[in-house]
Parts: structure tokens; sequence; C-alpha cells
């Protein structure tokens, strides 16, 4: 039987809903290699991060991978920090905003760079209703942790500072140049409301003008700084062990891992052993 007008325009209309919400539905999906996970939203700013939940103490954790850091690489590269430390913490890590691979998204804030991620992981935090909390990061999460640490002393614990980047006088612009090369143009191709000048200042305000130490503190106030954090240096171009070694030195309650902890590959397991000691040493009974 052939079927009614009433048939024919009731399936187009379903037609017409699903072709409609086709495009938001596609948004929600995860970039290709991205990771699944949970988005939060604060003004102008989208988060993706990745939470296990539970009831552990909370522990932030920033993945390495300069300003293309993704909550996806905690799974990975130097371990799977995730699956070692999920038993007792709830852990939780973030897509940096306007990372290349990840899907947190924001405005480029171009006159404060450090502090508008460091805005980002504070907004997290309060976001799953953490008022403490412990923080483990690599590569550029050094700098966000000296950040984390001089906006909000009474809030950060304990810190684990692993293969950290600092500024290396012999190479200089290192980090503007990985930044340049390795994420500036893909961020304008997807972003044509942010131009070359823009990356090129906000760049610069991030690793040029206030290059020195660990950009985002000053010695003082590592000097000054009373909360226990544990360094674990490498020496890379971008992670100079120099630095690494001074900021143990300057803090008054700093712990240094042995080094070289990554190579060879049986050493990781030690480290992840200290790391766990540390944690559980300064971790309170309450977040």
């Amino acid at each position: 039987m052939a079927p009614t007008r009433r048939e024919i325009l009731t399936n187009a209309a379903a037609a017409t809903a699903v072709i409609a919400a086709a495009p938001s539905v596609l948004a929600q999906q995860p970039a290709p290699g991205a990771s699944a996970g949970s988005f939060f939203q604060k003004g102008p700013v989208r988060i993706h991060y990745e939470d296990t939940g539970g009831n552990g103490f909370p522990l932030l954790l920033i993945a390495g991978g300069g300003l293309n850091s993704v909550a996806a690489g905690l799974h990975t590269n130097p371990f799977n920090c995730i699956d070692e430390f999920k038993g007792e913490f709830r852990c939780v890590g973030a897509d940096l905003r306007n990372a290349i691979p990840g899907q947190s998204t924001g405005p480029l804030e171009v006159d404060r760079p450090w502090d508008s991620h460091t805005d980002d992981q504070l907004a997290l935090m309060d976001h799953i209703g953490a008022t403490k909390f412990m923080v483990m990061g690599f590569c550029i999460g050094g700098p966000f942790i000296w950040n984390l640490l001089k906006r909000a002393p009474d809030r950060v614990v304990g810190a684990v500072l692993a293969q950290p980047v600092g500024f290396r006088p012999e190479n200089p612009t290192v980090l503007y140049d990985g930044s340049k090369s390795g994420w500036g143009p893909d961020l304008l191709k997807r972003r044509p409301d942010i131009t070359p000048e823009m990356v090129e200042a906000y760049l610069q305000n991030m690793y040029i003008k206030n290059a020195d130490f660990v950009f985002t503190v000053t010695r003082d106030f590592v000097r000054s700084c009373r909360t226990p954090v544990l360094i674990m240096p490498d020496d890379i171009p971008a992670h100079p062990y120099a630095v690494a070694m001074e900021a143990a030195m300057l803090a008054p309650n700093a712990e240094i891992s042995m080094y070289p902890w990554k190579e060879p590959k049986e050493r990781i397991p030690l480290a992840v052993r200290q790391i766990r000691s540390f944690l559980r040493a300064h971790r309170p009974l309450t977040a």
C-alpha cells in the first residue's frame, strides 16, 4: 500500500530533524586520536578533561608536550600515570587550552599566557570540588606547577615536577622556536579569529620577555615556598638539568629523584615508587 500524505510528511520532518541535529552531534565527538572524557565551560573557555572519580585525594596531572599537552599523554610516555595512581588518588587531567591534538578551546590571552592556563587548571579543580589537591606535571608542567604554588599556596599540598622545562642560556629560544613551528601554524589554520601577530606576541610573552629560570616565578619565590616538592631532572635542550637542580637546591622542602630516572627503562619503576612514596607522605586525610 502506498504511504499516505501524512506519513510522507511525518517521515520528512523526522529526517529534517536528524539532519539539523547532526552538526551539534558531530561537534561533541572527540577529534581523531583524542581521548574520551568530559567538558566544562567557564565563560568563553571550554575544557576537555578526564577524571577517574572515586574517593581518593585529588591529583592534578599535567602531561608533557609543550603547548600541545593533552590528557591522552598521561596514559603513555614516560609511563602511564593514570594506571599507576588511580587506585589511590582521584586522577584528573585536561587538554591544554588550544592544544592542537586536544579539544579544549578558549581565547588566546596574549598578555598573560602562563596565567591563562593556570586559570583553567584552578577552574578544573573548582569544577570537581577539590578545595585542596596535589599536582604532578611533566615538561611544561614544571612552570605551571610553580605558578600554581604561587597563586594557590593554600590549595596545593604537594607537587612533583618531572623533566621540567626551564630557561637554557646557551639555547635561549629553544622553547619559543618549538612552539613557533610546532604549534602556532596549526593554531592559525583552525582559528580564523587568531592572527600571526597574536601568536607571536603570545610566545614572546611566554618564553622571551621573561626568559629566566622557570619562567613563571623568581628564585626568591622558590626559596620561600614551603610546599613539599619532588623534582625529577632531565637533560635535553628543553629540560635543562641545571635549572631543575637549582630549583631543588633553593626550595626548602624539596626532594630530588635519582638521575637519570627514565633510562635505562628498568629505572622507571623505581622512580614511580619514589613518586608514590612522596605523594603518600604528603597527602592529607581530606581534600
